[in-house]
């Protein structure tokens, strides 16, 4: 950081935000934390899941029904492995997921998706999809549905590249140069 020309106050290295930088920033923000909200009420009042359960489902669902390393399904998720681990076992109280040593390496934790969390999954994905349509796709013209895909893609591949936790095991960087490495 550096100080502001009279000395008093840090000033972030690039500076601080321009107008429209700040301005979809906030949109962002405001999206963001709106849309949590209401999924994970919607997943509560029809499913009785979390929004974080949804995505440790929605997760495990994509590995094929093979175990998944506790350590890959938080990168996956964007959590540290610690939270996945503490969560994971809450929900395999419920019998959502199984949790165990790995066969080929015991220090190893591997979660799978049971067929109990499957059968919640699948029932929940109904609602969780019509709300997302409702929410989000109904507020945004068609036109733009493409340009935001690429804008959060682009995004997203920068906070991989430049973040701190490990890619998910299926990240593909894009090959269009728009993230720095």
């Amino acid at each position: 950081m550096s100080r502001n020309a009279n000395g008093s106050a840090p000033v972030p290295e690039g500076g601080w935000l321009d107008g429209e930088q700040q301005r979809a920033w906030l949109a962002y923000i405001r999206v963001q934390l709106r849309l949590t909200y209401e999924m994970n009420r919607q997943l509560q009042s029809d499913s009785d899941l979390s929004l974080p359960d949804y995505d440790v489902l929605t997760a495990l669902s994509v590995a094929d029904g093979d175990p998944m390393p506790i350590t890959a399904l938080a990168a996956q998720i964007g959590w540290e492995r610690s939270r996945a681990s503490h969560h994971v076992r809450r929900m395999a109280k419920r019998e959502l997921v199984s949790c165990g040593l790995s066969a080929n390496d015991r220090r190893v934790t591997e979660v799978s998706l049971t067929r109990h969390g499957r059968k919640v999954l699948e029932a929940a994905a109904l609602g969780h999809v019509e709300l997302v349509r409702r929410l989000f796709f109904d507020g945004l013209p068609p036109e733009l549905v493409g340009p935001l895909s690429q804008a959060l893609e682009s995004v997203y591949a920068n906070t991989v590249a430049q973040g701190t936790l490990p890619p998910p095991v299926d990240w593909h960087p894009p090959t269009s140069g728009l993230a720095r490495p």
